[in-house]
């Protein structure tokens, strides 16, 4: 079973209040913990680059991982975001630490993978206990990709059926849908047509692929076998992050991703410092403590 990262429910968020009325008073969120496993204590990320990235590109995604679990970036930071998933049952962190990385670049597969594929690459690490990325390239197409998806995490089984290991693809959708999986970084294709916010990587594409691997990675540790925490079906769940979508400052609304902080120098927008000097625009987390959308600025 594999759990999308839907753009539809970004549209959905988009539309509601496109008329520019009254937001309507929200209820409570609450994601019911279905009892399953999460995973906690220190995961490996193996990364899987499937297509052409630069070596600036890999760089970006590889200091997102890594400052999910350093303490030294100032605050607002990237680990403080990510120190809610420690208030997820059973208590503990999750730390994540790169491992291995496997380059791609001669398409192996061609440029159009379906997700039999995804499975294929997700196996190609020998490491029942990680958690498998696979980042496609711009130009590599992946069904469902822009029309229902801008990634997705799941499970693979080893050979005995006994082991399952917690996977994520996520796209680059620069040239083929920035409008949907780009987003703040560029104009949505539905809604109100705010202006796009600057990336603080100068990578629309790559900004938008931390964005969407920040919102699967919350929810692979959060409800990684399908009995986590969710809302709604088990086939269409919304997760840790993905019920929070179109958040990522006080003041949010639909079509407004709200106050967020900006460089003075490069006029960029973020809300997360990380290692290496990076800066990062992270979506709202759904805190079980308070039972609301939780944003760092």
């Amino acid at each position: 079973m594999a759990f999308n990262y839907h753009i539809a429910t970004l549209l959905v968020l988009l539309l509601v209040n496109s008329t520019g009325g009254a937001l309507v008073q929200q209820q409570p969120l609450v994601l019911k913990y279905h009892n399953g496993q999460l995973l906690k204590g220190r995961i490996t990320v193996n990364l899987l680059w499937y297509g052409t990235f630069t070596p600036i590109q890999r760089s970006i995604i590889v200091d997102f991982i890594n400052s999910l679990s350093s303490g030294g970036p100032p605050q607002p930071s990237a680990a403080s975001w990510w120190k809610t998933t420690e208030n997820y049952k059973g208590g503990g962190s999750s730390a994540l630490l790169v491992g291995k990385q496997i380059l791609h670049p001669a398409y192996s597969l061609g440029k159009y993978l379906k997700s039999t594929h995804l499975l294929s690459l997700a196996s190609s690490f020998n490491d029942v206990s990680a958690i498998n990325v696979i980042l496609t390239a711009k130009d590599v197409s992946v069904d469902g990709f822009c029309s229902s998806r801008c990634g997705t995490h799941g499970s693979t089984r080893s050979v005995n059926g006994k082991a399952r290991t917690a996977y994520v693809w996520v796209g680059n959708s620069e040239t083929q849908c920035p409008g949907q999986c780009a987003w703040p970084f560029h104009q949505p294709i539905y809604g109100p047509q705010t202006p796009p916010l600057v990336a603080p990587n100068g990578d629309v594409g790559v900004d938008g692929m931390i964005i969407n691997l920040a919102t699967l990675l919350a929810g692979t540790v959060t409800n990684p076998f399908n009995n986590g925490y969710f809302q709604g079906p088990a086939t269409a769940p919304l997760e840790a992050v993905s019920a929070c979508t179109g958040v990522f400052g006080t003041g949010a609304y639909p079509g407004y991703p709200g106050r967020v902080l900006v460089e003075k120098t490069t006029g960029a927008s973020y809300n997360a410092n990380g290692v290496n000097g990076r800066k990062f625009l992270l979506p709202a987390m759904w805190d079980p403590v308070t039972s609301a959308c939780k944003t760092l600025v």
